[in-house]
This record gives C-alpha cells, sequence and structure tokens, in this order.
C-alpha cells in the first residue's frame, strides 16, 4: 500500500468511485450540488447488494422481525409529535474571516479559543439553532396548513404504524419492525464525500420489548450488528464500539452505542444502536388520541412498549466497503497500480489492476465480479 497521506487516500478512492462507475457527483454537468451523489452501474449493485444482504439477515432469516416501507412525506403533526419540528437542530456559526459556514462541532480550539478550521480566523459568530429538515408543500397552496417535510429519519413511520402492524403480524414481545427507505437531512456543510450528505438512505430496525428487557436487549443488538460487518467483509480490528456519554444522548435514551469504522479522514459512526425507551409512542399516543399500547394476553396488562433501535448508514456502509477494499501500492518509475478486492459476502464489483501515472491517468481496464443474491 502507498505511503501516502490518508486524505491523499481519500482523493484517490473519490477519483476512482467515479471513473470505474461507482458514485457520481449529482447533476455534475451543471456544476453539482453539494452533499448529493448519484450511483453509477457498480455502485447500484454494490449498494443492492448490501441493503438485500441486510433484509435477508434481518427479516428473512428470523421470525421475530417484519418489514414496511413507508412514506417519505408524513402529515406535519408525525414531526410536531416527535419533537423534530422544534428540536432538530445544529448549531450554525459563521466565520466572519472567510465567511465559511460551520456546524459548532467543526471548530478546533488552540489554548482555550475556539477558530476558524478554514483560515484560523478567531472572528465568529454566536451560534444559532439551524433546523436540518427540508420544507415541503402538499397541495395547490403554499401556505402553512400545506407544510411539512421530508423525511429526517424513517423510524417515525414504523412507530405511528406500529398499531396497525401489530394487529395483522400478531407478533408477541419482544418483535421487531425493518424498514429500509430515504432520509433527508439539510447539513449546514456536508463533507467526507457520501459520509455526511444532505439525502441518504437508513437500513432501521425498531424492536419493541417490555421495558425490563431494554438494556439486555441493547447489548444483545450491539453484538448482532458486529457481526453483521464482519460478514459483509469488514474485520473486527477497524471496528470500535463507542459508549455514548450520558451528556450526549438524547434524552430520552436510556443507553446508545455507537459503532465506528476507521475511514480514512478518521474513525466515525457506522450505526448507532440505542435503547429509545417508550418515548416515541408515548408522544404520538398523545398527540394522535389513539392507543398505540400493547397487551398481553398472559397478564391481561397494557402498556407502551420499550424499542432499540439498530440505525445503519446505507451509504456510509458501501464507503467503509469501498474504503475496505481499496488498495494501491508504488510499481517503479513513479507508477501506481491501484485495485479494488470483492467484498468477501456481497459479491461486490471488482476492479482490475490498473496502472495509474502520478497525473491520476487512469488505464480503462475493468472486471465486475457476478452478484451473490
Amino acid at each position: 500500500m502507498s505511503a501516502a497521506p490518508e486524505s491523499q487516500r481519500m482523493e484517490k478512492i473519490v477519483s476512482l468511485c467515479k471513473r470505474r462507475g461507482f458514485i457520481f457527483q449529482s447533476s455534475e454537468i451543471y456544476g453539482g450540488l453539494n452533499g448529493l451523489w448519484d450511483y453509477g452501474p457498480l455502485g447500484v449493485e454494490l449498494k443492492r447488494n448490501l441493503k438485500n444482504y441486510w433484509w435477508r439477515m434481518m427479516v428473512h432469516e428470523r421470525d421475530d422481525v417484519v418489514g414496511m416501507d413507508g412514506a417519505i412525506l408524513m402529515n406535519r403533526s408525525v414531526w410536531k409529535a416527535s419533537g423534530h419540528e422544534d428540536t432538530f437542530t445544529d448549531p450554525m456559526i459563521d466565520c466572519r474571516s472567510c465567511r465559511a459556514r460551520l456546524r459548532g462541532d467543526q471548530l478546533v480550539e488552540k489554548k482555550g479559543v475556539k477558530q476558524c478550521p478554514v483560515c484560523g480566523g478567531k472572528d465568529l459568530t454566536e451560534p444559532r439553532a439551524f433546523n436540518l429538515m427540508f420544507k415541503t408543500y402538499v397541495g395547490a397552496t403554499e401556505d402553512e396548513s400545506s407544510l411539512t417535510y421530508l423525511r429526517p429519519e424513517t423510524a417515525q413511520a414504523i412507530f405511528v404504524q406500529f398499531k396497525n402492524i401489530l394487529e395483522i403480524a400478531r407478533k408477541k414481545l419482544p418483535f421487531g419492525i425493518a424498514q429500509i427507505g430515504k432520509a433527508f437531512r439539510n447539513e449546514i456543510n456536508p463533507r467526507n464525500f457520501t459520509f455526511r450528505s444532505r439525502e441518504f438512505e437508513q437500513m432501521e430496525l425498531e424492536y419493541f420489548c417490555r421495558a425490563e428487557e431494554g438494556m439486555k436487549l441493547l447489548e444483545y443488538w450491539k453484538e448482532e450488528r458486529l457481526k453483521f460487518y464482519e460478514n459483509i467483509g469488514i474485520p473486527r480490528t477497524r471496528l470500535h464500539v463507542l459508549t455514548v456519554p450520558d451528556d450526549e444522548r438524547a434524552f430520552y435514551s436510556k443507553g446508545t452505542y455507537d459503532i465506528e469504522y476507521d475511514f480514512p479522514f478518521g474513525r466515525q459512526e457506522l450505526e448507532g444502536v440505542a435503547y429509545r425507551t417508550d418515548y416515541d409512542l408515548v408522544q404520538h399516543q398523545k398527540a394522535s388520541g389513539k392507543p398505540l399500547e400493547y397487551f398481553d394476553e398472559e397478564t391481561k396488562q397494557k402498556f407502551i412498549p420499550h424499542v432499540v433501535e439498530p440505525s445503519a448508514g446505507v451509504d456510509r456502509t458501501v464507503l467503509a466497503l469501498i474504503c475496505e477494499a481499496y488498495s494501491d501500492r508504488v510499481r517503479s518509475a513513479g507508477v501506481i497500480v491501484a485495485r479494488m478486492k470483492s467484498a468477501r459476502r456481497l459479491g461486490s464489483p471488482s476492479i482490475s489492476k490498473r496502472s495509474v501515472k502520478k497525473t491520476q491517468n487512469f488505464a480503462t481496464r475493468s472486471r465486475c465480479a457476478n452478484a451473490i443474491p
């Protein structure tokens, strides 16, 4: 492997993804649109293989999980009840020196003074709340009565359909509802290729349980999700589990783990596994006035279940697989040989060896491995 810095390695991966048909910038012929990406012929196959494998492992091979596919647009009341309309925000800061717009956690601190990471300037605005949801209007008029949002997460569709699915599926606790779908967040500063995007895809499971089972199931799903990543070809040595501190967890969570991967741009989150308690179902029951309890036939009791949520990013996992598969080495005369190995379980597209001069003039030979269903 090349001794080039990790930042240069990431640049090569981005270039390789475009030249080999994995990922293109959206609307590229018009200058692109920041934080939005299109998947090419090889990329879409890898992405589809990942989603199919997740669905097989989480739904088809389990008796305690069923699936659903919720709408991207939902009644505005959903986002009011869940708290997203009022609290789904990031602190936004502007640098007056270079006019960079930043999230609060992007600032660097030197000698106790916060500075702009772009220019090092100290002339910064005060943090102000920025709501991450994209607004849109439903129907012929554009006023408050027709306002709603592109969903920022897929989970709320599961919570508002909980009663319908419970009655049809007739599952006993613990059981789960799984969903794969698009989500949208108006990120202040999209970055790191597809890692932080404004349109992305989630693979989420809401696993409903009794309150006394919550912490045990949190541990169970953490281990299950680590096994999943190992099974698709990401070695355990490059995966890390962060126990999210109390002061950084969502207020309704009793415990959260972040499963992280060593990307070329640093260790970052692949998936969150959170014990969300009964917060979401309680909020929707209060706001809608509709009962969302579970009836236990053995004890003859009604109660609102708690939930453990493993939530994975499709695009982040695809990027991790690409980073894991990529390798290069320097040969004589300054020629770099770059290749992408096939992911073990997903049958991901592989690219044959090809010579790359330092000017990044790529050769054109490639091949694609057969996908594993």
